[in-house]
């Protein structure tokens, strides 16, 4: 079971907050192809695709690249701008052997259970010498992203995340090598005003992992940054590929 439950609440939370505008995933869609060399035909499974947000970029930066969406949460498939989107998880993939060339996994993988399973499953499906993209926050990484300023409470669940180590290691061990990783930055919001005014706590896992008394002393510390700090909220999330 995933850390959340992504029932309409979540799902509906997700969908009107967490999307972010293409100048702002400029260095994503950089950051993409020095490891995907993405081309017409070339097939990638967006696992845990969510509302469809990456799958519609993917589409529009690279075109004649063909997308296969699996979600496993209802509610975010009823969400999801992108059609098909099939129902499946990271340990059950409803999809033939060798039938993609990459994979994206986004702010997934805390939320796979069995972590070698899904390995297992995305070796089974990605063919040989295909990298799995996955972009993450990590256990140990919480430095480069604003939310844990002001919620540090929040770090303690995303130590309990996979490590960059661990996650390398489980690959490994399904028959993949690690190739990189590399954290990525972000606009995630125009300003902190921009940020507290937009947040979700169902949007965000880290924050509905915490006391309710430890999010209101979070909210209360992002709104006092919010007066003084004018400038755009850069985060960075890290890419790790593996293949």
């Amino acid at each position: 079971m995933a850390r959340i439950a992504y029932d309409d609440t979540d799902a509906e939370a997700f969908a009107a907050t967490r999307h972010l505008t293409d100048d702002g995933l400029t260095a994503w869609r950089g950051a993409v192809p020095r490891h995907l060399a993405p081309r017409p035909g070339l097939r990638l499974l967006d696992l845990g695709a969510g509302t469809g947000s990456w799958a519609r970029r993917f589409t529009a930066w690279f075109p004649g690249l063909e997308v296969v969406a699996v979600e496993p949460s209802a509610a975010m498939r009823a969400r999801c701008v992108v059609r098909p989107v099939l129902a499946g998880d990271a340990a059950h993939l409803p999809l033939d052997d060798d039938s993609v060339d990459a994979a994206w996994l986004s702010t997934v993988i805390h939320h796979v259970p069995d972590l070698a399973a899904a390995a297992r499953e995305l070796r089974r499906v990605v063919r040989p010498d295909g990298p799995v993209l996955i972009r993450s926050a990590f256990a140990g990484r919480h430095e480069a992203i604003t939310l844990f300023r002001y919620f540090p409470e929040a770090v303690r669940v995303l130590d309990t995340y996979p490590s960059v180590a661990e996650v390398e290691a489980t690959f490994a061990d399904a028959g993949f090598a690690s190739a990189s990783v590399e954290p990525v930055p972000q606009v995630t919001a125009a300003s902190l005003r921009e940020a507290a005014g937009t947040l979700r706590r169902e949007a965000h896992t880290p924050l509905q992992l915490i006391t309710d008394d430890e999010y209101a002393a979070g909210v209360v510390r992002l709104r006092e940054a919010a007066r003084e700090d004018t400038g755009p909220v850069i985060d960075a999330l890290d890419l790790l590929v593996v293949r």
